[in-house]
């Protein structure tokens, strides 16, 4: 990509009105654009990151064997109220419209109801079970404070799979093995020192629920943490049984503020009940079906990725997720020049290279700071004195050392 043709520009400043350093980067570096509070469009550089976060989910989702599909956002409300949670006063997060015909109708906050409903349809014996579906899906919720960022929005995009099991053991057994998929996950986007699993309330889901809890100053949560063990306890839950039971005192344990970056639920068979899924069992007999929940903030995990790394100079992306490989800035301004370092852009793409290139009239400290604004982990500089050399000058976004390196051999130290 040319940043010469991005209809996009980094700005100097951010919104007035935003407090969040998430958005505050991100909209300056074009990544994201304000529509209102708790609102973003996602722009070009913004959807390569999104991108790359579904797709290391979708790889670990796969992995444990869900199958992809995608819901509606329009919700009905016979579903919801036969588990009564359609009630404002049972989940106070909802937007709600009619039809032209006078159909209430929700807006998804949340998709076990109608997944469910829609498995009535596909399971209708053991011989079916276990089933797991996911999706990737705009979320609406009328938060009442969404002074976050993208950390907490009013719509977002999520990651929500769902398990039918037809036995507990079956059921438990793949909710462990989602842990530990998410740890993977959050490993593999640069978060994985910095996550904890904590055991916390389920609010308008279940009565307990597992949550994943990312440490930043700018989260929303405070829990307590043993490093050494990897033991962390949420604020909310925390008492002198669950002490005892993890074999730790408080004493032991350091009080830090994340943010909540996954979570999952266990329903047991109540919500299949409510919603009339049931399976022939191996008797012949009806039996209700073990359901789970199971969420990641898609666009959250963007926010807290940049809350996390960002610097004094702008954001600072994890390899695995930066939305290019490579920036490539020209200081040069000669035709023989532009034309070496446009040879050079072609090849680097030619080899697989995701590559940035700066080919724009502006002046060096200009490129410079948006560069460091922007956060892709390897810069290289070309100049008419390292042309003429030969070379290329490579940097990485958080270290100071510059390296000249063979225009030959560029390739081999760009990690793709």
């Amino acid at each position: 990509m040319r940043q010469s043709q991005l209809f996009t520009k980094t700005l100097k400043e951010s919104p007035k009105d935003e407090m969040a350093k998430n958005a505050e980067l991100l909209i300056r570096a074009g990544f994201i654009y304000k529509e209102m509070a708790g609102v973003y469009a996602y722009l070009p550089f913004g959807i390569r990151v999104l991108e790359k976060i579904k797709q290391i989910v979708r790889e670990e989702m796969n992995a444990i064997g869900g199958q992809e599909i995608i819901m509606t956002t329009l919700q009905r409300k016979e579903l919801w109220e036969k588990t009564n949670r359609w009630d404002d006063k049972k989940v106070d997060v909802w937007f709600k419209s009619q039809l032209k015909n006078g159909t209430d109708v929700g807006f998804g906050w949340s998709h076990e109801e109608p997944i469910t409903n829609m498995m009535r349809t596909y399971l209708s014996s053991y011989r079916d079970l276990p089933a797991y579906v996911y999706q990737f899906q705009t979320k609406l919720r009328n938060e009442l404070r969404a002074k976050s960022g993208i950390m907490r929005g009013r719509e977002f995009v999520m990651k929500d799979m769902y398990s039918y099991s037809l036995d507990e053991e079956t059921h438990q057994k793949f909710y462990d093995g989602t842990k530990d998929a998410y740890m993977r996950i959050f490993e593999r986007i640069g978060l994985g020192q910095d996550t904890y699993i904590t055991f916390a309330s389920g609010g308008a889901f279940t009565q307990f629920s597992h949550e994943f809890q990312t440490i930043t100053n700018a989260g929303e949560d405070t829990i307590f943490i043993n490093r050494e063990k990897h033991i962390a306890i949420n604020e909310e839950v925390i008492n002198n049984k669950i002490l005892k039971e993890l074999n730790i005192t408080k004493e032991e344990l350091e009080k830090v503020k994340t943010a909540e970056v996954g979570n999952i639920f266990n329903f047991g068979t109540s919500k299949c009940e409510k919603l009339g899924l049931y399976v022939a069992g191996k008797d012949g007999k009806k039996t209700p079906v073990f359901l789970g929940s199971y969420g990641i903030g898609i666009t959250r995990l963007m926010g807290v990725i940049v809350e996390r790394f960002a610097d004094d100079k702008g954001i600072v992306w994890p390899e695995s997720v930066a939305p290019f490989d490579v920036h490539l800035v020209s200081l040069c301004r000669e035709t023989t020049d532009i034309t070496k370092v446009d040879m050079l852009y072609k090849q680097l793409c030619a080899e697989g290279i995701d590559v940035l290139y700066d080919d724009r009239d502006a002046r060096v400290g200009e490129k410079f700071a948006d560069s460091d604004l922007i956060g892709i982990q390897t810069r290289i500089v070309v100049s008419p004195k390292t042309l003429g050399q030969g070379k290329v000058e490579v940097k990485k976004r958080t270290e100071d050392i510059v390296n000249l390196i063979d225009l030959n051999t560029i390739h081999t130290c760009i990690n793709k």
